[in-house]
């Protein structure tokens, strides 16, 4: 399945498209057939806030103060919990720009590691991380877009079902019809989270000013409910990761980033402290208002916030959430499919996920497929088991994604590096990973063990799909015909690669 320039050719094109393909060849440069680079420092900063913030500030203070014992101890765990994240997105940075290719952790472990590697990576995303996600945050916006008209009950299980099935269509059609519209969604629903998150810092200020601040003087403050071990710590940044996870999805769209060398790392370094400020002063506006006590017993702490505080006006509250969540979905959307193109030109997954339509320039067949996955998890209805699984996965993949970098200074020191981080930066992020994964394991085996067994049922599929060459003629006419049907349908075709994006990494495979 690994695609050459004759297996391209292999498959036929309906005759409009052979039409269009023609006149192309007489157009100029930027009339090509490809992603469009429509995403500028603004949508990047967008889409990077957009994705860590989702359903995880709302929910995630809870566990993390569950787990550190005390508001200081928690307050701690969100500083650190933000600065390891810029750790990583620096490293991502590095990557990001030494290696100029859309689709992430996916696309640089493919790089360095090899196919099989990338390939595990790229299943257990497709399978089950980015699906089950999705899900989790579409049910999460219908909650609480219905809970206003079922006050003293929980939303039907058909209703919430049903809005979040109509929220993934609605999204999935707006990316498929343009990138603009998709990251101007991004971009107004981003301010609208922050002005949601502004909201209850000022009115935390506000408390604190009136004098509002007993759980925060220091002597309350690190009273610990109960004794403090190393493995609730990590526990505690587990819950924070969580709230932040989504900080390298900038990385899976590079192709479409204006100038990428120079809006990829600014767009990191003007998000990630941004977020880990909003999210510090979150929560001390949380701790103004509402004792540990309350915050442990409550399963919505904003809404619960809301209630306290603002009367009348409390349906804000879970209003600001559910537009929240919907961007959140937007921006899933969006670079999870790029995923499934970067995973499809490499010949990992079927190539009519790597077209992209004629005249929008959006890979429609991927978005359809991660479309189609997040419906089937929502029918299936355990989505909050699901994703037990899915955050071990996911930070497997963080941690196998640095040690590739570590691997490529070694393995390839003389690399042109647009940006090259301090060598402590990677390692400390290891020290860390290692830790955090380790009494993951300790203190869930049952959990982590079920995620590396989703992971590795990737191994006979790769086998089977991608490094058996000889497989029946039958096979390869089918795939042909279900290739030409989506292209028809889809109206799509192989995008014209822009050689200039990876110049810089064929020239130093060629030194090698």
């Amino acid at each position: 399945m690994d695609r050459t320039e004759a297996d391209r050719r292999h498959y036929s094109q309906p005759e409009e498209m052979k039409d269009k393909d023609s006149r192309d060849t007489k157009s100029s440069g930027s009339d090509r057939v490809t992603l469009k680079k429509e995403i500028g420092l603004l949508s990047a900063c967008a889409i990077i806030i957009g994705n860590i913030i989702g359903s995880g500030i709302f929910i995630s203070p809870k566990g993390v103060l569950e787990h550190a014992g005390s508001v200081g101890l928690s307050l701690i765990v969100w500083v650190l919990g933000g600065g390891i994240c810029a750790l990583g997105s620096m490293c991502y940075a590095e990557l990001g720009v030494t290696i100029p290719k859309s689709g992430g952790d996916y696309s640089y472990v493919t790089e360095i590691f090899g196919g099989l590697v990338g390939f595990l990576l790229l299943w257990s995303a497709v399978l089950i991380m980015y699906p089950t996600t999705l899900a989790v945050i579409a049910l999460t916006f219908s909650n609480y877009v219905l809970q206003p008209a079922f006050q003293n009950c929980l939303p039907p299980y058909i209703a919430t079902r049903l809005l979040s099935t109509i929220c993934i269509l609605f999204l999935t059609w707006v990316n498929c019809s343009s990138v603009r519209w998709a990251t101007r969604i991004q971009d107004v629903f981003t301010v609208g989270k922050l002005l949601a998150l502004g909201l209850i810092i000022v009115v935390g200020l506000v408390q604190i000013c009136r004098g509002y601040y007993d759980a925060l003087v220091p002597s309350v403050a690190f009273q610990f409910s109960q004794e403090p071990s190393v493995g609730q710590i990590a526990l505690a940044f587990l819950q924070a990761s969580f709230a932040f996870s989504g900080w390298n999805f900038l990385n899976y769209v590079t192709e479409e980033v204006v100038e990428p060398r120079k809006n990829l790392p600014r767009a990191i370094y003007i998000s990630i402290p941004l977020v880990t400020l909003v999210y510090t002063l979150t929560n001390i506006a949380y701790f103004s208002s509402m004792t540990p006590e309350e915050l442990l017993a409550s399963n919505a702490v904003a809404v619960t916030f809301g209630e306290k505080l603002l009367g009348m006006f409390s349906w804000v509250m879970p209003i600001s959430v559910a537009l929240s969540t919907f961007g959140g979905i937007n921006g899933y959307l969006f670079t999870s499919s790029r995923l499934c193109f970067s995973g499809a030109r490499e010949g990992h997954l079927p190539y009519l996920l790597a077209m992209i339509h004629l005249r929008n320039c959006t890979p429609i067949p991927a978005l359809l497929v991660c479309c189609f996955a997040t419906i089937v998890i929502l029918c299936i209805g355990e989505t909050h088991n699901l994703i037990n699984y899915v955050s071990f996965i996911n930070y497997l993949s963080y941690g196998v994604t640095i040690a590739a970098l570590l691997y490529l200074r070694w393995k390839k020191p003389n690399l042109m590096r647009p940006i090259k981080v301090n060598l402590l930066i990677p390692i400390s992020y290891m020290v860390f990973w290692a830790v955090l994964l380790g009494f993951s394991l300790y203190s869930e085996p049952v959990v982590c063990g079920l995620g590396m067994v989703i992971m590795l049922t990737g191994v006979p599929v790769y086998f089977l799909g991608v490094q058996w060459k000889k497989k029946p003629k039958w096979v390869y006419r089918l795939v042909e015909r279900v290739t030409y049907v989506g292209q028809k349908v889809c109206f799509v075709v192989f995008p014209q690669e822009d050689p200039s994006e990876t110049e810089c990494l064929t020239a130093s495979k060629a030194d090698d």
